[in-house]
């Protein structure tokens, strides 16, 4: 009986490692191939930033209601659903033949994928709850998460140079198969008899407040940003964001009790949240873009470069978390944002230097990796261990939606000010030879990577599709923008999280529950 036991949970857990690795898989292999599916699709760059930021966004939309969903209606039931529409609509991305199509299936794609990601997690929370089995089964979770995470560029770059870009998409297919297989044959059901209602004003509300503000950024240099449809636009979001916070202050249950925010270490560690996904995750969706068209680097060597970015993330977190131990959260998660500042302002350096390469990048990407590696594990943990267990699961939902709604603001503020830094470059190349929306269809055309195709789908500009080294002195110069964007926002954010945090004792009597408390491990590396 025992054996038998063992042997379904061997399964479960590997049914929750493979759909953990799609998961991270999804967020980190696709950016790489963004360059290629500017070519290919004949996107534009704000294309670019949708597809991208169409998962992110639903993902963000589906977090809360699916965990009530899991509760109310079963775990392994709401696992099988989301497995199979994230097969589903991984096949509809990868067969894609336009870029529009492929927004709209990243959208029902981030919403199925935010789905398995709460199911798997609860699926694992309840069938390994003995100690020493619980660790290792959310460890094996946390390294093959990390793993989609970490190499997630380098298996993008091989599959594009190998295969194609479909397959980017088309590789979750079997394993989405493979999972279901172990999911029917190893998940135990379960359910909460006590589960709360949907709340489903407070989704509508925040999922329309974050899609207004984005499409306000994305497609605000085409609406024009004083124009009536962008004002309106802002305005319907603004007003989506206060009925949110009325919604969330008058439900019996909400979905965001924002009593917890007056906890010192809790709203510390949501600064260190928003600082991480408002620096570090944003600029790898446009890293790559500079690799290969900045320094001319194929998507293998585009991938292996940015590892030197992501690895530090998967072996500096166990000392972020005994430096917590140690010298407390609030001083570890406001270093670690600092750290992740540097990085991008030595990458802004690396990038501007006579003969930049992968070389000249190194010490600002490995930096900025160890700097995410130092906040990631003690943010996680101080979100959920500065509330009462049972408001645990609820913080940790806050502490996500922070991550996720800063990352999709960020994606379309970074895409703002990599055109714009481009556009002020070419006008300063180009004195008088353009129109303002010349101007900025080329510079998205450069940040898309797609310049040359100019020649064919813009004759007036085709006499300039040849200016090669203006060109990517103007690329050089968006991202430089970008980089001290990150860096000087991020260290800004480290300063806010020091501040609220606090002196070491001021932050202890304010929680509910001591920080070294056995904490369940992270829920997410993004």
């Amino acid at each position: 009986m025992v054996d038998f036991r063992i042997r379904k949970n061997t399964i479960a857990l590997a049914a929750v490692c493979l759909a953990s690795l799609m998961f991270g898989l999804e967020i980190s292999s696709v950016p790489t191939a963004l360059p290629v599916l500017a070519k290919v699709l004949y996107g534009n760059f704000q294309q670019m930033q949708w597809i991208m930021n169409a998962y992110t966004i639903s993902c963000t939309t589906v977090l809360m209601a699916a965990g009530t969903l899991a509760d109310r209606f079963g775990r392994k039931r709401l696992f099988i659903v989301s497995l199979f529409l994230f097969g589903i609509t991984s096949l509809i991305c990868g067969l894609a033949r336009d870029a529009s199509v492929l927004i709209v299936s990243r959208f029902l794609q981030g919403m199925s994928g935010g789905t398995m990601l709460i199911s798997h997690i609860a699926v694992l929370s309840h069938q390994f709850r003995e100690g020493r089995e619980r660790s290792r089964a959310f460890g094996w979770w946390g390294v093959i998460f990390g793993f989609g995470l970490g190499f997630g560029p380098i298996i993008g770059g091989v599959i594009v140079a190998v295969l194609n870009w479909r397959w980017v998409f088309l590789i979750h297919v079997p394993i989405a198969v493979l999972t279901l297989a172990l999911v029917l044959s190893g998940v135990q059901e379960s359910k909460d008899p006590q589960a709360k209602k949907l709340d489903i004003l407070g989704i509508v509300t925040l999922s329309l407040a974050i899609f207004g503000f984005t499409y306000f950024i994305t497609q605000g240099p085409d609406l024009g940003f004083s124009s009536l449809a962008a004002l309106g636009v802002l305005a319907a979001s603004v007003l989506s964001f206060l009925i949110f916070i009325w919604v969330e202050k008058t439900n019996p249950h909400p979905m965001f009790d924002f009593s917890v925010f007056r906890i010192r270490n809790f709203s510390g560690a949501i600064f260190g949240s928003i600082g991480m996904n408002f620096s570090f995750w944003p600029f790898m969706i446009y890293l790559p873009i500079y690799f290969q068209s900045g320094l001319g680097y194929g998507s293998v060597t585009a991938g292996l470069s940015l590892l030197a970015y992501t690895l530090p993330t998967l072996v500096i977190p166990p000392l972020g978390e005994r430096l917590s131990l140690r010298y407390h959260a609030g001083t570890v998660i406001p270093l670690g944002l600092f750290t992740i500042g540097l990085g991008l302002l030595l990458m802004k350096y690396g990038s501007a230097a006579a003969h930049a390469s992968w070389l000249t990048m190194l010490p600002g990407s490995l930096l900025a990796g160890v700097g995410l590696g130092l906040t990631n594990t003690p943010v996680t943990n101080t979100t959920t261990g500065s509330v009462s267990s049972a408001r645990s699961g609820m913080a940790s939902g806050i502490d996500m939606s922070a991550r996720l709604i800063t990352l999709a603001i960020n994606i379309a503020m970074m895409g703002f000010i990599l055109v714009e830094g481009i556009s002020s470059s070419l006008k300063s190349a180009f004195p008088g030879a353009l129109q303002a929306p010349q101007l900025h269809t080329l510079a998205e055309a450069i940040a898309a990577g797609n310049a040359a195709s100019l020649r064919e789908t813009s004759p007036e500009l085709s006499s300039l599709a040849s200016s090669g080294a203006v060109f990517h002195a103007a690329l050089v110069h968006g991202f430089g923008l970008v980089m001290l964007y990150g860096g000087i926002g991020v260290w800004i954010l480290a300063a806010l999280s020091f501040v609220v945090f606090g002196s070491r004792k001021e932050s202890f009597d304010t929680t509910d529950v001591a920080i070294h408390d056995a904490q369940e491990p992270e829920l997410t590396h993004c």
